[in-house]
């Protein structure tokens, strides 16, 4: 196997590229999370550790991402639903969907803003086939422009 620290600096940086994802075994999904509102933030830890689990893998890294410009993916408290709901009602005060000029044509330009700022992917990793997340920690599509079925890329390393 070649790995891409074998590369010498100057060397084909795709080939670098492709040498080194190719040093690790990777398994990957395509998880379906569901909203139902236009901003919602959708818990489906369950469905990661679902998947985890079916894998057989025991120690890594779980990397989620998104696959939607208007949504996010982030890891926070899943014990208090009062905590979604103030992050939700924080995003529409700093960013309301209308009377801020956007230009955008969809009418949908908060939606892309709020998934910049939380981001399109999280990592978490895991051992004995078990996320490590914290005591009150949970993975959650932050949808902002639904609600619509989301696709969510989950690689294991």
């Amino acid at each position: 196997m070649v790995c891409a620290s074998e590369f010498n600096t100057g060397q084909d940086a795709q080939l670098a590229h492709l040498a080194f994802f190719s040093c690790y075994n990777a398994s990957m999904y395509t998880l379906k999370v569901r909203s139902r509102a236009r901003e919602e933030l959708v818990e489906f830890t369950d469905q990661v550790q679902e998947k985890l689990a079916d894998s057989g893998e025991r120690e890594g890294l779980v990397f989620l991402y998104v696959q939607h410009t208007t949504a996010g993916l982030t890891v926070n408290e899943n014990a208090d639903p009062d905590v979604p709901r103030d992050m939700l009602h924080a995003f529409r005060t700093l960013i309301p969907q209308h009377g801020m000029g956007f230009r955008h044509g969809e009418e949908n330009s908060d939606a892309h803003i709020k998934a910049t700022l939380v981001g399109s992917s999280v990592t978490v990793p895991f051992k004995d086939g078990k996320l490590l997340l914290g005591r009150w920690q949970g993975i959650f599509l932050c949808e902002f422009d639904g609600g619509r079925e989301r696709q969510v890329i989950m690689m294991l390393r």
